[in-house]
């Protein structure tokens, strides 16, 4: 039995769950089976509880009067989300994502109108280049526009956040319009910065709370700014897919969105009934795609680049800068280097472990009557599949709390997958854009690595940098400011 429990600090629940876990051990609520049901506390009044104290790996806690299952641990995890993918493949859609979402796109939606917008959108991204070589290129020319902006603060102390949001967010605005955008644009980077704010605000606790109680809506601050955020981002997406539909040539698509509108274009002028194609689902998944893109790579790479500098033995002396150097030596890294680059890919996956951007996955709900693990569980019961209990469980890894690159390394030196590696999660619901996301990883790790050493600002070391995350759907590195101290 894997034993897990929320971080007292730096969780989704903040404050709102230390005021009720107080209540919780004053009232004395104990583990209690009701039936086959998957045990937990017992509920509070009114408000449930988000207690996550250790009722074994599948455990159930009430967030307001809905139940809620809890999915701990690699084994349990992986059962759930592969081995019963069907099961427990339908997205949870609540009332903060359906505000952001509308049940359309690709993340938040089910049944036949997610599967054909998934297939649809696999097939034309790798139409595109993703995971493959015309990727590659535009990683790689995106690398350059970054070292440059990265040059501009002259080896200062500087705030990596939006040069590096920019330069991820350019890769899929390349596959998705067909163009990169410049980072002084207004129109790009509004666009970029809202994503993240939205981000960073889904998961704050008012939001919480709103999904919880959707009549507390009116009230938030949180909610409001979202709204307004997306009616904005939804205005300037409408501006440049007008644009690309006023020169629209169906035997020269230059992006996903041009292959939407062609498709759309067949399905009306064939007048097929109930098609999928139309405004409402190319808004959502351009959305998904955009904020998917931008948001999971460029926290993780901030994530690599603070560990760098927090840990400057495993960034420089007979680590990752000398592997660099002895194999790559002056030259532009590329995806074939990876293989030869053992240790450096070693680094790079244990930052995404660590790093565990994407702690309690997004939600997902059962889409029929399941028994599981002796448990039954009911057809719309809400499941969160812990990735932070695979990526932390003790018993797949040594030292789970710890950055230990040798997680990923064979006694000799090779690196070696792990089964519990699941930050892209798992089953039918995994990242659609994994591919893309670790050619990004590899190529700007790697590259900016060759190019700078990352130091803490004069007079602060390692240990000055925070290791607590700032609370969101995903979770960054806390607020830090970094040199990049150009290597000769």
């Amino acid at each position: 039995m894997v034993s897990y429990q929320f971080p007292s600090t730096g969780t989704l629940l903040g404050a709102l769950l230390l005021l009720l876990v107080l209540y919780l051990l004053s009232s004395g609520s104990k583990s209690q089976k009701e039936g086959k049901e998957p045990p937990g506390p017992k509920p509070l009044p009114l408000l449930g509880n988000l207690c996550a104290k250790t009722y074994g790996n599948i455990f159930k806690v009430f967030l307001g009067p809905r139940k809620t299952v809890v999915l701990v641990g690699y084994k349990t995890v992986k059962e759930a989300l592969v081995n019963h993918a069907e099961e427990f493949g339908d997205r949870d859609i609540g009332p903060g994502f359906r505000i952001m979402n509308d049940e359309h796109g690709i993340l938040f939606s089910n049944g036949e109108n997610w599967k054909e917008m998934r297939r649809f959108a696999l097939s034309n991204l790798r139409d595109f280049g993703m995971g493959k070589r015309g990727s590659e290129e535009k990683i790689i020319e995106e690398i350059q526009y970054l070292k440059g902006e990265f040059d501009k603060f002259e080896e200062k102390p500087f705030d990596t956040t939006q040069p590096v949001n920019y330069a991820v967010s350019n890769i899929i605005s390349s596959i998705v319009y067909g163009s990169r955008f410049e980072y002084t644009d207004p129109q790009f980077t509004e666009m970029v910065d809202r994503a993240n704010e939205n981000i960073r605000v889904g998961g704050s606790i008012s939001m919480w709370l709103y999904n919880t109680f959707p009549w507390l809506g009116p009230f938030l601050k949180n909610k409001r700014i979202i709204v307004d955020n997306i009616i904005q981002s939804r205005q300037q997406m409408t501006k440049l897919i007008n644009a690309l539909l006023e020169t629209l040539n169906p035997h020269d698509r230059r992006g996903f969105v041009d292959s939407f509108l062609i498709r759309k274009q067949h399905d009306e002028k064939s007048d097929k009934k109930d098609s999928y194609f139309h405004e409402k689902n190319l808004m959502m998944s351009v959305t998904n795609l955009f904020d998917a893109g931008t948001d999971t790579t460029g926290t993780t790479l901030r994530w690599g680049l603070m560990l760098m500098a927090k840990y400057p033995h495993i960034q420089e002396l007979d680590r990752v800068q000398e592997e660099i150097d002895r194999v790559i030596g002056g030259r532009q890294p590329v995806v074939e280097d990876r293989k030869k680059l053992p240790y450096t890919d070693a680094v790079i996956h244990e930052t995404q472990r660590l790093a565990n951007i994407v702690p309690l996955s997004l939600p997902h709900i059962t889409s029929c009557d399941v028994t599981f693990n002796g448990y039954f569980i009911k057809k719309g019961t809400t499941v969160v599949p812990l990735l932070m209990s695979v990526l932390k469980d003790p018993s797949e890894w040594e030292k789970p709390n710890s950055f230990y690159p040798e997680h990923f390394l064979h006694k000799k030196g090779h690196f070696i997958k792990r089964d519990a590696f699941m930050p892209f999660s798992a089953g039918c619901r995994v990242c659609l854009g994994e591919g893309l996301a670790r050619m990004e990883l590899f190529l700007f790790f790697t590259s900016l690595l060759q190019s700078y050493r990352f130091t803490t600002p004069p007079g602060e070391s390692g240990d000055d940098l925070d290791l607590k995350r700032v609370v969101g759907i995903t979770l960054n590195p806390s607020p830090h400011k970094l040199c990049a101290i150009r290597r000769s």
